[in-house]
């Protein structure tokens, strides 16, 4: 994928499971991340083809008074509707993948993270990434962390997780893991142990 052979690192987890946390331990060691959610945004910004194909399939409706995407309108219409999911997803999941690709290509450091929550239900087409990385934490911590994070009781924080992949699904996808059941204190040490493997992958591939 880099001609630089410059690794690029995917990270992702079940939802509550610490990724923010890591990604804010790889930052302070000077690494670049990239956020899939954050191109998500970008790739459908006024005047992208992204949101053309928006407006041509769903609608002007859609659209809020500012010309931005009206996201709490667009999840009204694909919460019960999968066909306009698959829809939406078929017109913004390839050019965050794009996106993504052209930022991992762009970047100058030793090597670089994309932060891609959703990465094994959509393995297939991150072929291209060096390694995966995976941030683990069992279901009792998720479902706790995400009722102290979000205030819902624990039967809609267990409804929220059987939406995403499961635990095991990630790990099978996994290169490196990051046991993140023991909270703050525990990543670090897993976090620059992992840096000094990224680093020296990056000097054996200059």
């Amino acid at each position: 994928m880099n001609a630089r052979h410059h690794p690029v690192i995917a990270l992702t987890g079940g939802i509550a499971s610490g990724k923010s946390t890591v990604e804010r331990c790889f930052t302070d060691l000077g690494i670049h991340v990239y956020d899939a959610d954050q191109a998500a945004r970008e790739v459908v910004e006024p005047g992208t083809d992204g949101l053309e194909q928006i407006i041509e399939a769903f609608g002007p409706e859609v659209i809020g008074e500012d010309g931005r995407l009206d996201r709490p309108a667009m999840r009204q219409r694909i919460f019960a509707d999968r066909d306009a999911r698959h829809t939406l997803e078929s017109i913004v999941h390839p050019r965050v993948r794009q996106r993504l690709q052209q930022l991992a290509l762009a970047d100058t450091g030793p090597y670089c993270l994309l932060a891609i929550p959703l990465l094994a239900e959509h393995i297939g087409h991150y072929r291209w990434v060096d390694r995966v990385l995976v941030v683990d934490a069992d279901e009792a911590t998720q479902v706790e962390r995400l009722i102290a994070r979000d205030g819902i009781d624990e039967a809609l924080a267990r409804r929220i997780l059987a939406n995403q992949a499961t635990r095991e699904q990630r790990l099978a996808v996994a290169d490196d893991v990051i046991d993140n059941r023991g909270g703050a204190i525990a990543l670090e040490p897993q976090v620059a142990a992992l840096h000094e493997r990224y680093l020296a992958l990056a000097a054996h591939d200059r």
